[in-house]
């Protein structure tokens, strides 16, 4: 037993095993933050998680225990511990793992301090709030409210807290009244390790539509350039064949080379060519 957990109580030993169980047992494990996460919410996402994903959350210094006894490259993943992070493993790779996260993040009211985590912009246009208090509220908000057919109505639209701004205690009173929920709570991925590998969020949020016109873009393009390259592949191989076949037709024609693939068509050319002739020296 390694000298750090030799004299810790029991159930802490249990729990840095179960932790190595879990890591020996699943393809990724991962660190997620479960801070402001209301406890009904966390019941809510194991269950939509049930059967493919184990979320495992236990103390930090326990995790970085368990992490530090496994050594290699699995150690690496204890320096991104922070706040209030639980653990989570699957047998999915990183990439459709932070997509499923994601997808089970939802709004919520702001509180007092919160960042907020874009900009937050109040719409213009009328409330459902009668003729009172509320309009000196919004106004000293920043808000410019004004009354209206018996109405509070906000009079331009405005951009209240910026991207990475704090939300005052003030505005946080004033979103909830309005009934706006700027707040994305879930699990935040903060890293995962998958096939000896880190992958930090940055890496995982890619936009699959994008992605999927880039591939799809460099397809034709790769197509263009076998096709006007002459580099044959199997994709290409028949256009290529087939535009060299219309271009000799064309030059044989052109050269009158007297091929039985051609001579109906060195014979046509001739032809038409006589009519033109036959025409001018009757039209003069």
């Amino acid at each position: 037993m390694p000298l750090f957990t030799r004299h810790l109580p029991a159930w802490k030993k249990s729990e840095i095993e179960e932790i190595k169980r879990l890591i020996g047992s699943y393809g990724l494990m991962g660190l997620v933050d479960m801070y402001g996460i209301p406890a009904s919410q966390v019941q809510q996402i194991r269950r939509n998680l049930r059967g493919t994903t184990v979320l495992k959350m236990t103390r930090n210094t326990l995790i970085r225990h368990a992490l530090n006894e496994m050594g290699g490259e699995v150690a690496g993943v204890s320096r991104y511990i922070s706040g209030h992070s639980a653990l989570i493993f699957t047998n999915t790779n990183p990439f459709r793992l932070f997509k499923t996260l994601e997808q089970t993040k939802t709004k919520m009211a702001a509180k007092p301090g919160e960042i907020a985590p874009e900009d937050i912009v109040i719409e213009k246009g009328p409330t459902s709030f009668k003729p009172g208090p509320i309009v000196g509220e919004l106004q000293q908000a920043g808000i410019p409210a004004a009354i209206e057919a018996g109405k509070v109505k906000i009079r331009e639209t405005k951009t209240v807290v910026r991207k990475g701004g704090v939300i005052t205690p003030k505005m946080a009173d004033v979103l909830q009244k309005l009934e706006i929920k700027p707040m994305d709570v879930g699990l935040i991925l903060q890293v995962a390790f998958f096939e000896g590998s880190i992958f930090e969020p940055a890496v995982l949020a890619i936009d699959e539509t994008a992605v999927l016109a880039q591939i799809s873009r460099a397809g034709a393009q790769a197509f263009n350039l076998s096709v006007n390259a002459v580099i044959p592949v199997r994709e290409t191989a028949p256009f290529i064949i087939g535009r060299a076949v219309r271009d000799a037709r064309g030059l044989a024609i052109e050269a009158g080379v007297y091929e039985k693939d051609v001579i109906d068509a060195i014979i046509g050319n001739a032809y038409r060519a006589s009519v033109v002739l036959k025409g001018m020296v009757e039209g003069k």
